[in-house]
């Protein structure tokens, strides 16, 4: 069973952080890339902290072993300075998927006992 054996890693490009410049009046788009450098096919999901002003597209999906995806994360304009951006954070979750599941996403592996494993990358907004 796929799920006794914990997550491998996963690799996001940038890695430690994302950074979105002013002006803060119209949307922003920027990109990453997750990818799964371990040797399983797993499911991940994307959190953010903010969800009326950061959205992910595509929120979720699966990748097979040495497989990436392109992530386009959005920031909607906002009054900056004038709203809490400190805590701002996207947060990818990964598990292993069930051998034989088909590559298609479900939530429910996130809440079996399986292990998920977790990568916060901080929003930082430059004025």
């Amino acid at each position: 069973m796929a799920q006794s054996v914990p997550p491998g890693d996963i690799q996001t490009q940038p890695g430690t952080k994302i950074v979105f410049n002013a002006p803060y009046d119209d949307k922003h788009t920027y990109h990453i890339k997750v990818i799964n450098s371990s040797a399983r096919r797993i499911g991940y999901g994307i959190k953010t902290t903010n969800m009326k002003r950061v959205g992910v597209d595509p929120p979720c999906g699966v990748l097979d072993p040495k497989e990436a995806v392109l992530l386009a994360v959005s920031c909607d304009a906002f009054a900056f300075g004038q709203e809490d951006t400190n805590n701002d954070r996207i947060t990818v979750e990964w598990t292993n998927t069930p051998d034989g599941a088909a590559k298609q996403f479900r939530r429910e592996w996130f809440q079996g006992d399986g292990m998920v494993r977790r990568k916060n990358l901080p929003i930082e907004y430059n004025p």
